[in-house]
């Protein structure tokens, strides 16, 4: 598990460095042909495991219901975002998975709640989630690399 955490914490670095870099304006465009923006899929990488890996589990989320609800599957952005949002989840992109460390450490998952995912892939465990959040993250830095393409020229 020890690799599998630090996978997802290099990828949450590189998000990190690319919410603090890219100016405001190309993080919240949504360019032509795209029906979402960079700060979405970072902000959406943030929850979606606090979804799949502490709710699934029966375990409080570390982040707010009204931030899952603004970025969860099937949310679109809106093209805005406060600062104080936007420090928010800054902090949780590295915070949250140290968080998650711990807490599987200290054997706090113990049930999970089956759950199929878009991609088709059907989690029974915790450990079932990490895996997917794995790749999940990896789909979402490669529509952010994309779309730092199109809004960087």
């Amino acid at each position: 598990m020890k690799k599998l955490f630090d996978v997802i914490l290099q990828n949450r670095k590189r998000l990190y460095k690319i919410l603090e870099e890219t100016p405001k304006e190309q993080l919240l465009e949504i360019p032509e042909g795209f029906n979402n923006n960079i700060w979405w899929n970072i902000a959406h990488t943030v929850i979606t495991p606090q979804v799949l890996v502490y709710k699934f589990s029966h375990l409080q989320m570390r982040v707010s219901e009204e931030l899952v609800e603004k970025f969860k599957k099937g949310t679109v952005p809106d093209g805005t975002a406060t600062e104080e949002e936007m420090m928010i989840v800054a902090d949780f992109l590295i915070s949250t998975l140290e968080w998650m460390v711990e807490d599987y450490e200290a054997g706090l998952f113990q049930e999970y709640a089956e759950y199929t995912t878009s991609a088709g892939v059907t989690l029974t465990s915790t450990e079932d989630a990490l895996a997917f959040t794995a790749y999940h993250e990896g789909l979402h830095a490669g529509a952010i690399i994309s779309l730092l393409k199109v809004v960087g020229k």
